[in-house]
């Protein structure tokens, strides 16, 4: 008895471990797609995270051009410009004012 109690508890907490991130990440969004910036948010993402963003655009580029030998021979030029180069422009350019996400998709 003792062995099926055990083997069922540790089931059930991999079970849960699987399931509340995928639960989380869908509270998330729907909290994302509700809430509006309040000016708070505006005046940090404005002073604060676009400043580092185009810090990170200007570090990524100068990897990218680091790496591109590299990155032509193995063929990868295109990923590497989209994750050094691309996603940190979109980041600090297109994104609106007040939403700090990471996810450019």
């Amino acid at each position: 008895m003792h062995k099926i109690l055990k083997q069922s508890m540790v089931l059930s907490l991999a079970a849960l471990l699987i399931v509340i991130p995928f639960a989380a990440t869908a509270f998330a969004q729907v909290e994302l797609e509700k809430k509006e910036p309040s000016a708070g948010a505006m005046t940090y993402d404005l002073f604060i995270m676009r400043p580092v963003g185009v810090a990170a655009t200007i570090a990524g580029s100068a990897i990218f051009v680091l790496s591109l030998p590299f990155a032509a021979i193995g063929g990868t030029v295109p990923q590497t410009s989209e994750k050094l180069v691309v996603n940190p422009f979109k980041f600090t350019i297109t994104r609106p004012l007040g939403y700090n996400r990471f996810n450019l998709d």
